[in-house]
C-alpha cells in the first residue's frame, strides 16, 4: 500500500512552533538549502506543479508550509536555509525554528534533506544531519539535479555521499533525484511510505 501523494492539499502556513497543527498522526518534512530544488521535488512527488511555490529567487519559502495527504498524514515544507541575501537575524530565527522543530515534534516520522548533487555537504547540510540524527529522526537525502551530471559522475558522487553517511548508521539513506527528469520518484515514495505507514510498507 502506498499513500496517495497526488492528493496532497495545502493545509496551513505557520511562522512559529506554537502555530503548528496538533502533534498527532505522522508527517515527513522536506528541508534543504534555498536553491536545492525543494519545491520542485514536492511538486514532482505530488504531480502538482502549483503545490509548492517555485521561484528563481532562492529563499522564498520563509514559513513552515503544511500539506495534508489525509486526516493522519502530512508533508511539511520547511524554510529554505543558507541564502546569503537575508539578514543575519532572519537566518538565526530560521535556524532556531528548524532546530526546535526537529527536537520537539513528536509526529515527525522522517526528514527529507535535499542537496544539490554538484554541491553536497555544505556546512549547513551537515549541521542539519547532526540535528536530525541527534534527535533520532531518520533522514533520507535527495541528491537533486542529478541530470546536471553525467551518469558516471552522478554515481561517483552518490558513492562518496554514502561513505560519508556511514558514521550515522541506519538513520540515514541517500538517492539520486531529478525533478525535471522524474528520476528517483519511486525510490522517494518507498522511503516516505516506510516512515508514514511502516506496518503496511513492510508487508
Amino acid at each position: 500500500m502506498s499513500l496517495l501523494y497526488t492528493q496532497a492539499k495545502f493545509l496551513l502556513s505557520v511562522a512559529k512552533l506554537e502555530q503548528l497543527p496538533p502533534d498527532e498522526g505522522a508527517e515527513v518534512a522536506f528541508v534543504g538549502r534555498s536553491n536545492a530544488g525543494k519545491s520542485s521535488a514536492l511538486n514532482a512527488l505530488t504531480k502538482n506543479k502549483n503545490l509548492a511555490r517555485t521561484s528563481k529567487t532562492p529563499g522564498r519559502t520563509q514559513m513552515i508550509n503544511y500539506f495534508a495527504l489525509d486526516d493522519e498524514h502530512r508533508l511539511v515544507d520547511l524554510p529554505g536555509y543558507g541564502y546569503a541575501k537575508v539578514s543575519r537575524t532572519l537566518k538565526d530565527d530560521w535556524q532556531l525554528l528548524l532546530q526546535e522543530y526537529l527536537e520537539t515534534r513528536l509526529s515527525l516520522a522522517g526528514l527529507v534533506l535535499l542537496m544539490d548533487i554538484r554541491h553536497p555537504f555544505m556546512p549547513v547540510d551537515s549541521q542539519m544531519i547532526d540535528w536530525a540524527t541527534h534527535s533520532q529522526v531518520p533522514i533520507h537525502i535527495l541528491l537533486t539535479k542529478s541530470d546536471k551530471l553525467s551518469r558516471s559522475d552522478a554515481m561517483n558522487t552518490l558513492f562518496k555521499v554514502k561513505k560519508s553517511l556511514e558514521y550515522y548508521g541506519d538513520l540515514t539513506s541517500v538517492q539520486l533525484f531529478s525533478a525535471t527528469r522524474s528520476v528517483g520518484l519511486e525510490e522517494l515514495v518507498a522511503a516516505l511510505d516506510q516512515w508514514l505507514i511502516p506496518n503496511e510498507a513492510s508487508e
